[in-house]
């Protein structure tokens, strides 16, 4: 698994993720739909054409922040994350849309050995994603619980060695 261990994030380290995706009308759909979603802000069209801003349907918030994280999971976490332990400070600054092509990156911004594990520690990134012009349209902080290298010896370890 190309997923890094605990000890290999640096902090301040910065990923350009290099998988894109365009995002279509077609995963906004579903995704609203399977979350049961009815916001007429992502699902109909002549509303938004008629009665908003935008002039056209905006993609499920939802969705972006999960593109956002999946995107980074190839460089990350895959195969060495426990678990997520949360996400916090997540914002939408500008909209997504039907047709933009998002593109992501990651900082690491701390890391911290586990208390109750000395098999894990948790690292805490920030993560954006951009559409195909550079807009900013989505950031957040996760805390993920990973998987190290090699555990660290406890104290009657030692003594038995």
């Amino acid at each position: 698994m190309p997923g890094l261990h605990f000890e290999e994030f640096e902090i301040s380290r910065i990923i350009e993720h290099e998988l894109r995706r365009t995002v279509t009308e077609m995963d906004n759909m579903l995704f609203s739909n399977m979350t049961l979603n009815p916001q007429p802000l992502h699902i109909d069209r002549h509303f938004c054409e008629t009665q908003t801003e935008w002039g056209q349907p905006l993609v499920n918030s939802l969705f972006t922040l999960g593109l956002m994280i999946g995107i980074s999971v190839n460089d990350t976490t895959i195969g060495t994350t426990i678990a997520n332990l949360g996400m916090n400070d997540v914002k939408f600054p500008h909209p997504l849309f039907h047709g933009d092509t998002v593109n992501v990156t990651t900082e690491v911004l701390s890391k911290r050995e586990s208390r109750s594990r000395p098999d894990a520690g948790i690292v805490e990134f920030e993560h954006k994603a951009y559409n195909q012009k550079g807009d900013l349209v989505a950031i957040c902080r996760r805390q993920a619980f990973m998987r190290k290298k090699t555990p660290a010896t406890t104290t009657s370890d030692t003594m038995e060695a």
